[in-house]
């Protein structure tokens, strides 16, 4: 059974940092493109950033220069380094692994995804 673990979410100062992990099981994900998403309350989900295989990264505008996502392939893990944190970064943050190699924001890739974890930034 695959399974993405994320953890690493809590309550934070604006300004602050987390880290937050994605461990994968059940299978190896080290060929595949990896994303973080969010969703706050009321709005829709929306991709925060992915890393593909091979290093590639996309990172939505509002995060640039803030977040780093990195991965550890020996690991089947994928991190999410978020620095000067800001209250509307407070959502869910998911997991999700898309089925192929290349690059993709786009959540209707991604067919495996984690089950959340919150991140609550306080102003």
């Amino acid at each position: 059974q695959v399974q993405l673990d994320e953890s690493g979410g809590g309550l934070v100062q604006a300004g602050g940092s987390l880290r937050l992990s994605c461990a994968a099981s059940g299978r190896t994900f080290s060929t595949n493109c990896m994303g973080w998403f969010r969703q706050a309350p009321g709005k829709e989900r929306e991709i925060v950033a992915v890393i593909t295989w091979s290093g590639r990264t996309y990172y939505t505008d509002s995060v640039k220069g803030r977040f780093t996502i990195s991965r550890d392939n020996a690991k089947n893990t994928v991190y999410l380094q978020m620095n000067s944190l800001k209250p509307e970064d407070t959502a869910v943050y998911y997991c999700a692994a898309s089925s192929t190699r290349a690059l993709s924001y786009y959540s209707d890739d991604y067919n495996y995804w984690g089950q959340g974890t919150q991140v609550t930034v306080s102003s």
